[in-house]
């Protein structure tokens, strides 16, 4: 079939008038960062479980706790997060949602947690910061 060319002046896009490309990619690039920050999460919940330490220790921070504690809410973090990024790899619409709020406190968590590893925390909060706003741009075809 022969195509014609679009008429001078306008322009050929893929996406619908009003919808973000970058945002619409950026869903599914932020499903897979979700699951790559859950899997850093279990990674930096299992060394704060496994070894006190492996984790610098803080005498005068005002979010001291026990590297322990903090192992045990990366690790369940992690894995929560994992599940969501999966959920939004599948096209869940409860995922989106959750996964702007779990990157939300999973970027409180690690700005709590830059004492303990700065570029780490750095790292991971700017993966929530893009996590949230691909989820929060995105405009799908359901109307609400």
């Amino acid at each position: 079939m022969a195509q014609s060319a679009p008429a001078p002046g306008t322009r050929r896009t893929s996406a619908p008038m009003g919808e973000n490309p970058w945002a619409a990619g950026g869903v599914m690039f932020a499903g897979v960062l979700l699951m790559v920050d859950g899997v850093m999460g279990v990674i930096k919940g299992i060394a704060g479980i496994a070894s006190d330490d492996v984790y610098a220790r803080i005498s005068n921070y005002t979010f001291k706790f026990d590297v322990t504690a903090w192992g045990w809410i990366h690790l369940v973090l992690g894995v929560v997060l994992l599940v969501v990024g999966w959920g939004i790899l599948k096209g869940a619409d409860w995922a989106r949602a959750t996964g702007v709020v779990l990157a939300a406190l999973n970027m409180i968590a690690n700005f709590m947690w830059l004492p303990y590893q700065p570029i780490w925390a750095i790292i991971s909060i700017a993966i929530d910061a893009f996590v949230i706003w691909a989820l929060c741009t995105y405009r799908s075809a359901a109307i609400i």
